[in-house]
């Protein structure tokens, strides 16, 4: 089975005007092209902002063979006829797509997408299948909501945030929370995301990684990736 969460596959996110867009500019290219992935079997999209829920990309994605869950009152972004379901989830909901279970938990951020429909959702997930069990924290300040994830079988993995702290700390957790976090729910391996992609905050752009290694540095081998392209395989 292959997930694809909050898939940004455009050179620049924002809002569109005719054949122009207006908003923020990748720095790095992505490290897959559409050529390259595989068929997709569930889209995991965290919330409506723009550099995490990209509406061209959602389209080019768009397959009929493909599910996807998104928050709360985020499915109308979606084009909902070029897929095979898209489902909204809340807050304590659970779905199943084919042998995953995906439940929605809260996090510590915010939905609108504009400055007007602050109604949207916004989503924190748990992903397990089989054996396995993935922490997803979308995009979220830090909260003690983690906590409550944690049981007696531990997470594979969590994809945690790290970036747009500065000066964004209450909607945006800095690399030792989001660490702090992912011990909180008893995960074994640490994936960085939301950082080196879009220009999001103040922090220089290498200080969000640097951050991460400093905190872990008593457990290296506990965090997947480092650089934007690397490979992750759990076992």
């Amino acid at each position: 089975m292959t997930i694809l969460t909050d898939p940004v596959f455009s050179a620049r996110v924002g809002v569109s005007v005719g054949p122009v867009t207006v908003g923020l500019r990748r720095i790095v290219a992505p490290a897959l092209t559409f050529a390259d992935l595989p068929p997709i079997d569930l889209i995991l999209l965290s919330h409506a902002h723009f550099d995490h829920f990209d509406r061209p990309s959602l389209r080019r994605l768009a397959n009929r063979a493909t599910t996807v869950i998104t928050a709360a009152r985020t499915a109308d972004l979606v084009p909902t006829r070029r897929y095979r379901e898209v489902r909204e989830l809340g807050w304590g909901d659970r779905e199943a797509v084919g042998p995953a279970v995906v439940r929605a938990f809260r996090v510590k951020h915010w939905g609108a997408r504009v400055r007007k429909d602050t109604y949207r959702g916004y989503n924190g997930y748990t992903i397990e299948a089989g054996r396995y069990r993935v922490l997803f924290g979308g995009d979220t300040a830090y909260t003690d909501a983690f906590r409550t994830l944690r049981s007696s079988k531990p997470f594979d993995l969590a994809i945690m945030p790290v970036g747009a702290y500065d000066p964004w700390i209450r909607n945006h957790c800095n690399p030792e929370q989001a660490w702090r976090m992912a011990n909180d729910a008893g995960a074994e391996k640490f994936l960085p995301v939301h950082h080196q992609t879009f220009r999001l905050g103040r922090e220089p752009y290498f200080e969000p990684i640097e951050r991460v290694q400093a905190a872990t540095a008593p457990h290296p081998d506990r965090v997947t990736v480092h650089r934007i392209g690397q490979e992750l395989s759990v076992d």
